[in-house]
């Protein structure tokens, strides 16, 4: 069984079309975690047919993610998905990357903006943000990846049940690799499209990822 899991933070004017284009492309099996939304989040997913998982206060996303995980594998999951709640994303790369993931005999399959020409990437996130965390994260992790904060994220039910997300916030994208590595987990990048919209994070939401990145880092 398939399962996506979807981190929800206040993405009430998105989630629901979200979830729609996931069941148009033939993901019937979706989870929200909804992490302390305060803008009627959980009602949308619910509303159009996700199965909802409530944290009460904010947690941050890679605490949604364990969540999510944990759920997932629960209900028997042998692939899940993980895939952001803003519409960035587009539905019609899960089934290709599953397919790539098969195919290669892989455990795990990262997305990659990187890899994919036509994806138009905001300046500063391209030339600033995007590389600095790319720098820092490589030389952590030992592996040179071309997108190292990517949600786009398919796992085997096998090799997910060997990752377990202790940094609750935006840091988890980096442990989540750390954890692939360190487990000798067999991982690839997938080329993925990348939407960016005005409701997108800005330079505020850019920051707290480099942020997170070296605090969570420093902080073992």
């Amino acid at each position: 069984m398939m399962i996506v899991v979807i981190p929800a933070y206040n993405e009430t004017n998105s989630i629901g079309r979200v979830i729609r284009d996931l069941f148009e492309h033939g993901e019937k099996n979706v989870i929200v975690v909804d992490d302390g939304s305060t803008d009627g989040t959980a009602e949308a997913a619910r509303a159009v047919g996700a199965e909802v998982i409530t944290h009460t206060v904010n947690r941050g996303q890679g605490a949604a993610l364990q969540t999510g995980d944990e759920r997932a594998l629960a209900r028997g999951a042998d692939v899940v998905a993980h895939f952001d709640a803003d519409g960035q994303f587009d539905a019609g790369d899960i089934a290709p990357a599953i397919e790539f993931l098969q195919k290669n005999n892989l455990e795990a399959v990262l997305g990659s903006r990187f890899l994919r020409a036509d994806n138009q990437i905001p300046f500063l996130k391209k030339y600033f943000i995007f590389p600095v965390s790319r720098l820092v994260n490589n030389l952590i992790i030992g592996r040179n990846l071309t997108d190292v904060h990517n949600g786009f994220r398919v796992f085997t039910g096998a090799a997910l049940a060997q990752i377990e997300i202790s940094q609750n916030r935006m840091a988890h994208a980096t442990e989540i690799v750390q954890q692939l590595v360190s487990k000798n987990i067999k991982f690839q990048e997938f080329p993925v499209r990348v939407r960016y919209h005005e409701f997108g994070q800005g330079i505020g939401g850019a920051m707290k990822i480099l942020r997170d990145l070296f605090t969570g880092i420093f902080a073992d």
